[in-house]
Parts: structure tokens; sequence; C-alpha cells
């Protein structure tokens, strides 16, 4: 190699390693951006903690809000979308199952959040994880005529491993409060009322109301 070739190469090394410095200081910034964004919510979750009581006294609330994973699963369409999709508005994300029975006793009280708070501003994000059988979801909430949440399905329960990896929840049904910027305001793993006045104080709080 001739002395003008070795310059060449080691100006485009150099060239690499800065063009990936500089990648992944914007990554970082990204990353810190979110962090900040969540811990601007560090005054919500001291609010919600008292309130975590009675009905919904097993909900953990966080320490302090963090980013959760953008989520992927299917909307009522049968199309992919995401949890970044419902940014602007809280929402509840639940995962059930047919085969859970806990879920199936929780759904009821979960259709009437969504019709006393949904809105533009919260909602019930229910997502089933069914893998086999995937019309018996639909003909179970129809029976049951539970009519005011959006039919979301995740057919290869993706989303419960993401989650599972992500905050190391074992079982279902699990819900996650989430808010307006994608962070975690508190989890239950387990069933709850959701209907209940203890559950609905808790989520108005959420909400600022």
């Amino acid at each position: 190699m001739t002395s003008r070739s070795k310059k060449i190469a080691a100006a485009g090394i150099v060239s690499l390693i800065a063009i990936g410095s500089v990648a992944a200081f914007y990554s970082l910034q990204s990353g810190a951006g979110n962090s900040r964004s969540c811990a601007a919510n560090a005054d919500l979750v001291d609010k919600l903690r008292p309130l975590a009581r009675g009905e919904v006294a097993a909900v953990e609330v966080a320490k302090t809000p963090r980013p959760l994973p953008d989520l992927t699963f299917n909307g009522p369409d049968g199309q992919p979308t995401t949890l970044s999709a419902f940014k602007g508005r809280t929402v509840l994300v639940n995962l059930w199952a047919t085969w859970c029975l806990p879920c199936l006793h929780e759904m009821p009280a979960l259709d009437a959040l969504q019709g006393a708070l949904g809105g533009p501003d919260f909602s019930v994000v229910a997502v089933n994880i069914d893998t086999r059988d995937l019309d018996k979801p639909k003909k179970w909430l129809a029976k049951r005529e539970i009519s005011r949440l959006t039919y979301y399905a995740d057919p290869q329960a993706t989303v419960f491993q993401d989650l599972r990896a992500a905050r190391k929840i074992e079982g279902m049904p699990v819900s996650v409060l989430v808010d307006a910027s994608g962070c975690e305001l508190a989890m239950l793993q387990g069933p709850a009322d959701w209907a209940s006045q203890d559950a609905l104080a808790f989520v108005r709080a959420a909400l600022g109301r």
C-alpha cells in the first residue's frame, strides 16, 4: 500500500469512528431526553402512591416514572400498531387471554372503566394474546356484551414477552398505567376491580382530574 493509500484509509477509519461517535451521542441524548421527560412526572407518582389502596391496593406505583418499550400489537383493523401511537393520551395497557380465568373476571370492569373515563385523554388498551382459535376472544367479548373496549390483539404474544423482558413480569393478567409521554406510572400483576371507586380515583388522579 502506498503512502497516499495509507493516508486515505486512515482518514476513512477516522471518519467512520467520528460518524459512530455522533450516532452514539444522539442515541444517548435521545435516551436521556426520554428519561428526563419521565422524571418530570415525579410529582405525579407521589400523588398516586397513597391512592393505591382498597380494590387497587396491589398496584405497584413506580418509584420514578420510566420509559416503557414501544410495544407492538394489532389494531382493530388487524394491522400493526404500537404503544407510541397513543402518545398524548394516558392509557391503561392490559394483557389478557381467554385461557386466563382472572383475566376474564376483570374484563367487565375494564369495559366499565373505559365507559366511565374513556375519551381524548384516556383509553383502556386491552390486548388479547390468544395464539389459537383467534375468533374465540371476539366471540367471548360479544357474548358478554363487552363493547366499549376497542379490540387489540397479539396472536404471537410477543407483547407479553417484551413486557416480561423489560419489567420481569411472570403471570397474567398484567396492567400498566402509562402517561401521555409513554412513561410507566404504575403496574399491577394480577386482576383488579377497575370499575371500583378506588380504581376510578386512582386513574382520575393520573389524569389530573
